[in-house]
């Protein structure tokens, strides 16, 4: 009579654990090798540079537009 197999055998989970480590062994090449953490912050300086230059010119056209409706809120109807 045959066995019937249950589970998985010992070739397939050494194959398994050989493509785990190829991938590891790959995604570190990738981290290391081109300094993806390195660029990574360089990325995120910029956005943070970015956002504060946008936020520098609302505020600068927030005040212009102020100013504008001030000067309008001044003056005197012209048949007051």
């Amino acid at each position: 009579m045959l066995k019937s197999s249950k589970g998985i055998t010992l070739v397939a989970l050494v194959i398994t654990i050989i493509l785990l480590l190829i991938l590891a062994g790959v995604t570190l090449k990738i981290v290391l090798d081109d300094d993806f953490v390195g660029k990574t912050q360089q990325a995120v300086d910029k956005y943070n540079e970015a956002s504060t230059n946008e936020t520098e010119q609302i505020q600068n056209l927030f005040q212009k537009m102020t100013n504008i409706l001030e000067r309008y809120d001044n003056t005197t109807p012209p048949n007051a």
